[in-house]
């Protein structure tokens, strides 16, 4: 009995040791155009009601609804058996999908639960954070507003979600972003993206000024790239570690979108608008606590669209309104923490 009871403490130490040693994971994941099947008169939706363009049903929901479980459960599964402790996730409609999302077969396992507040969009699509529990504490949350009036453009966006807590005991700042698309043309439109990043330049200088080795993350589709002003100039994302100064931040998909990959493609080329930049303070050798490790672009070839016009591309819901069976027109991303 002395030698059984040994084993088993044994066994539960080891597991502990195993679980205090994995990685943090941080994803982000643009749904494309996660809705309900209602119409909702306050929002532009009718093409994702089962009488618009789309005919979007309550079958297709729950078959995108599946697919998008299926990739999430095995983002980062090699490093972390649990996946990304942390989600951000874009184009979703409400919390009523997050709700059905998180209770997928896949996926309800890790207990996601959700941060999200409806955004002014015209379309009605949010930006929200899943999150286990198990990794990540809560303490604050707040929608950050982008005023585009100011730039004469009476159309409102998404917000920025800011989210605070503590993850894996430590506590970290993530913002989660949607910034305003290229319609009307990659210059007119620029401005409003830097609106977007300006805002959240805004706080992170704040939590600078209170803390200087304060931790935060800025994720999201930034219908930009890591070279755009935006992203380079207005936020001050650095791509070299090299050139990375104290108080500044990294980009590490910088380096990924110089060699040619992207997490979304259009008209044959690809742009990686969809980055997770980590602060200068998970490189700090003179500090404990979380550790910046590497990333990527979770491109696994089963979300390749295989044949048609798309081929090549990410394996989009639809395809020519029609439904496609597939996940979304963006690759998800990571970081991985050590």
């Amino acid at each position: 009995m002395k030698r059984i009871s040994f084993i088993l403490l044994l066994l539960i130490f080891s597991a502990s040791v195993s679980a205090q040693n994995a990685k943090a994971i941080i994803g982000f994941y643009n749904l494309e155009n996660l809705f309900d099947t209602k119409d909702d008169p306050k929002k532009n939706d009718d093409d994702f009601t089962p009488k618009g363009s789309y005919a979007y049903t309550t079958a297709i929901l729950k078959m995108k609804l599946q697919n998008i479980a299926d990739v999430v459960s095995q983002m980062g599964v090699q490093d972390n058996s649990d996946g990304p402790a942390i989600l951000g996730v874009a184009e979703v409609e409400n919390r009523y999908v997050l709700e059905e999302l998180v209770k997928q077969r896949k996926i309800r396992d890790r207990k996601y639960k959700i941060v999200h507040f409806e955004s002014p969009d015209n379309r009605g699509i949010d930006v929200a954070l899943l999150y286990q529990a198990k990794y990540f504490r809560v303490l604050s949350a707040k929608a950050l507003t982008v005023n585009l009036g100011e730039l004469g453009d009476t159309r409102p966006t998404r917000d920025i979600l800011f989210v605070s807590g503590r993850l894996r005991g430590e506590l970290i700042h993530v913002f989660v972003n949607h910034w305003p698309s290229r319609r009307g043309g990659e210059s007119a439109s620029a401005p409003k993206r830097n609106k977007g990043a300006a805002v959240c330049k805004k706080v992170i200088d704040s939590l600078i000024a209170d803390d200087a080795d304060v931790k935060y993350v800025v994720m999201g589709d930034m219908n930009d790239d890591p070279t755009n002003e935006s992203v380079s100039k207005i936020l001050g994302a650095e791509g070299k570690l090299k050139k990375l100064k104290p108080g500044g931040m990294y980009n590490p998909f910088m380096k990924l979108y110089k060699n040619g990959i992207g997490s979304n493609a259009w008209q044959d080329s690809w742009s990686l608008f969809d980055q997770i930049i980590v602060s200068e303070s998970f490189f700090n050798k003179g500090k404990g606590g979380l550790k910046f490790s590497h990333n990527e672009v979770f491109n696994r070839s089963f979300l390749i669209q295989q044949s048609g016009r798309y081929k090549g591309y990410p394996k989009r819901s639809f395809s020519w309104g029609v439904w496609n069976d597939g996940y979304s027109d963006h690759f998800p991303t990571m970081v991985y923490l050590k």
